[in-house]
């Protein structure tokens, strides 16, 4: 018998990415999905209540309702909690009560919370933490410490994720799309420094390594990324090039990992996936992407 798979928290750029590439996923949240994709959606009017989902049969969760808005997040007291950690209880709680049988909840935190000064690269998931950075980093942390909690009744992976980017139409906060949208809108593009080096992965990479997980009996925090080290320099160096636009370099300082990649030994010892797509390749592909979308 064939294995159900459900999305909940659909409408961000994991989810509709996720939607896109697997028909067969049942789409579950509070808004509707774009009527271009074919999979099935059930509506919930909170995520105080799942009860709607008691007469679905379902395997597997992959687990998106979050924010991950740093400036919104770091500027409120408990906004980062209520959006990162509170859902991820509930709906844990539920699936417990419930009494389902579940092959697998698939979660998503963040690199963010290895600690920048006592790691060594390429770095893996025991390295030291420090979660008090700032309030998202926090949030992320405090939800694996929720996953863990409930290991002891259903099999959760936490995926610690680099910078995954891809063609999206939300005008999104991080690097790639946020150069990409001014590239192709002809406005004035700059980046506060090229230095950091980071580790950047394309999305549908990512979406192969959480099915290829989904079927493996693994449970606990796992790294996915491209486990490769490239600057921010690297990307507008590749965008200037697709597009003959100049991004300038205003050499502020930021916040965050100077230097990082993913140590990948996890993923791969449990699973038979690798990254496919280089930095060139992936950026290639989401600025045609964008680029189609906006002249059509």
């Amino acid at each position: 018998m064939s294995s159900t798979t459900i999305l909940i928290g659909p409408t961000g750029f994991l989810g509709l990415s996720f939607l896109e590439k697997n028909p067969n996923i049942i789409a579950v949240g509070r808004r509707e999905i774009p009527s271009s994709l074919s999979n099935k959606f059930i509506k919930i009017d909170s995520i105080d209540d799942f009860s709607l989902l008691d007469s679905v049969q379902f395997d597997n969760v992959i687990f998106l309702i979050g924010s991950s808005d740093h400036e919104i997040l770091n500027s409120h007291p408990t906004l980062a909690m209520e959006k990162n950690v509170l859902p991820l209880s509930k709906f844990l709680h539920y699936l417990k009560e419930s009494n389902k049988k579940i092959n697998k909840v698939i979660t998503f935190t963040t690199m963010l919370q290895y600690d920048s000064k006592k790691i060594s690269n390429p770095c893996n998931e025991g390295q030291p933490k420090n979660p008090y950075v700032n309030n998202y980093v926090l949030s992320k942390y405090t939800a694996e410490l929720v996953s863990q909690r409930y290991r002891e009744w259903l099999p959760i992976i936490d995926i610690r994720l680099s910078n995954v980017y891809g063609p999206t139409p939300l005008k999104r906060p991080d690097l790639v799309p946020t150069l990409i949208w001014k590239i192709i809108k002809n406005q004035q593009i700059s980046v506060w420094t090229k230095k950091p080096k980071r580790d950047f992965v394309y999305v549908d990479d990512v979406i192969n390594a959480v099915i290829a997980l989904i079927g493996s009996s693994y449970s606990g925090p796992v790294n996915i990324g491209s486990g490769v080290m490239k600057s921010v320099g690297d990307v507008c160096n590749i965008l200037q090039n697709l597009s003959s636009c100049e991004i300038e370099d205003l050499d502020k300082e930021v916040s965050g990992h100077y230097e990082y990649c993913h140590d990948l030994s996890l993923v791969k010892s449990v699973t038979n996936w690798t990254p496919e797509y280089s930095l060139e390749e992936g950026l290639k592909k989401t600025y045609e992407t964008m680029k189609r979308w906006n002249d059509e």
